[in-house]
């Protein structure tokens, strides 16, 4: 089965092609600091591009995985919307994944030189000043098994997030690993925690669409309308309007 993956859960528009043998390609867009996420005009010119890359028409596609995060709400809405509509239009299975366990299982999959670590602490930049976390372990399968789901946290809870983490593994770890956009921004924290980190350049901390493809291949296939977006919070535009209704009631 060919598995097309997709993920918009961070500032990167990420696709990714899984082949029947396993053999996977990407291709990815990562907007310079500050710059717009491109999610929008990027995501479905790359799956274009990949597949021509790759000589296979859209028809022969097997399945459609996305990334439903948690993360930025615009992200995620055009991500799913994308995800949604092609398997419609491809009358295909789609599945949604976590784009944390994503982040963990890209780095389980990498070459054992690049990662040596069992625990992994997988952070995504939340903005407000939070993060997105979840904790995970190698399983024997070499998937990523959850300890702590995800939660939407203040960079200094990350501590009480492994604690509890290590209560569900049984032990106290030897150490911990942190990857992920909001691993990097928030490094200071974390290295109090006593987490440690991998370099700033490594794309272990990039969200990998190749694993994507590989955990939605497991997944039982949803209908689109079960995809949905994990925010793990609530929007950021809802909460502003909140915020105005109470004001203006407060003027009257």
């Amino acid at each position: 089965m060919i598995v097309l993956g997709l993920d918009t859960a961070t500032t990167a528009s990420a696709v990714a092609l899984r082949l029947d043998g396993g053999a996977s390609s990407e291709a990815r867009d990562d907007p310079p600091p500050g710059a717009h996420p491109g999610h929008a005009t990027r995501l479905l010119e790359l799956a274009h591009e990949l597949l021509l890359e790759q000589g296979i028409g859209w028809s022969e596609l097997g399945r459609i995985a996305v990334g439903v995060g948690p993360g930025t709400f615009t992200g995620l809405r055009v991500g799913i919307s994308s995800a949604r509509a092609l398997a419609q239009s491809l009358e295909l299975a789609v599945v949604g994944v976590s784009s944390l366990e994503a982040l963990a299982q890209g780095a389980y999959r990498a070459e054992p030189s690049e990662l040596d670590a069992e625990l992994l602490l997988s952070v995504i930049d939340a903005r407000r000043g939070e993060v997105f976390a979840a904790a995970y372990r190698r399983g024997e399968d070499g998937f990523a098994r959850e300890l702590v789901p995800a939660l939407a946290l203040a960079p200094t809870e990350l501590r009480s997030l492994l604690d509890r983490a290590e209560d569900v593994h049984g032990a106290a770890a030897p150490s911990w690993l942190a990857l992920g956009d909001g691993a990097l921004r928030f490094r200071d924290e974390l290295t109090l925690a006593g987490v440690q980190m991998l370099a700033e350049a490594s794309p272990l901390h990039r969200v990998s669409a190749a694993a994507i493809c590989e955990l939605g291949e497991r997944a039982a296939g949803d209908g689109a309308e079960q995809v949905l977006p994990d925010y793990r919070r609530r929007p950021d535009a809802e909460l502003a309007l909140e915020g105005a209704a109470a004001g203006a009631r407060v003027r009257r």
